[in-house]
This record gives C-alpha cells, structure tokens and sequence, in this order.
C-alpha cells in the first residue's frame, strides 16, 4: 500500500510501516513539512495515497470540508504505540488499498473504528 505520513508521525511508526513493505513517503521528504493540511491531503489524493497523521483535525477537513480521502488517524501514545501498531497491522490486512483511500480510520491501542467516506 502507499502512504504520506504527515509531520507528527514518528519515526517509530515509519519504520514499521516500511518494515511490513509499504511504500511510505513523508511530508518532509517531498519538502511539505509547512504545508497547510488541506494541501497535504491533495497531495495524498493526487500520488493516490492514504494520509496517515496524529492530529485530529483532519476528521473535520475530511468530513465537514469534503477534502481528500483515505485518512489514518492514529490515536496512540508512546506507552501504548505496541498495542497500536497491532491495531494498525490488522487494519491493513482486513481492508484493500482501495477500501482504505475511501475511509477515516481512527486506530487506538484496543481497537479501531473504519468510516467509510461518501462517493
């Protein structure tokens, strides 16, 4: 699967991601860093990947808004980010590449909730 990992993801969620074999590219390795969130999510739209961030406000900007498409949102703190990426792992292998572009998925350390986006 492709991902664009916004600013706040650590590095630790990044390496498990690459470590599982997803194609994976952070927002300052294409020189966003500063980008404004509405823009990072056309960016994620147009290189046809799932967004995945630690900020919250993206729900609004994807349900309230209408912008983008496929969001991970990543619930999780350094003590429990194990029980996360579990999460994470059986999210990724219960849906396709094209369910999740199509989802708000919020991922906490006992479980997740997968919204699906209208057409």
């Amino acid at each position: 699967m492709k991902f664009l990992l916004d600013q706040d993801v650590w590095a630790a969620t990044i390496r498990f991601l690459r470590t599982l074999g997803h194609d994976v590219v952070t927002v300052a390795e294409i020189g966003l860093a500063a980008a404004a969130d509405e823009a990072l999510l056309q960016v994620a739209t147009q290189q046809e990947r799932i967004f995945v961030t630690r900020d919250r406000d993206y729900g609004n900007l994807v349900f309230v808004k209408l912008l983008g498409a496929g969001v991970i949102y990543l619930r999780i703190l350094p003590s429990n980010q194990e029980l996360a990426y579990s999460q994470l792992e059986q999210v990724l292998t219960l849906y396709s590449e094209i369910e999740l572009k199509k989802a708000f998925i919020v991922i906490e350390p006992n479980g997740y909730r997968f919204r699906k986006l209208s057409d």
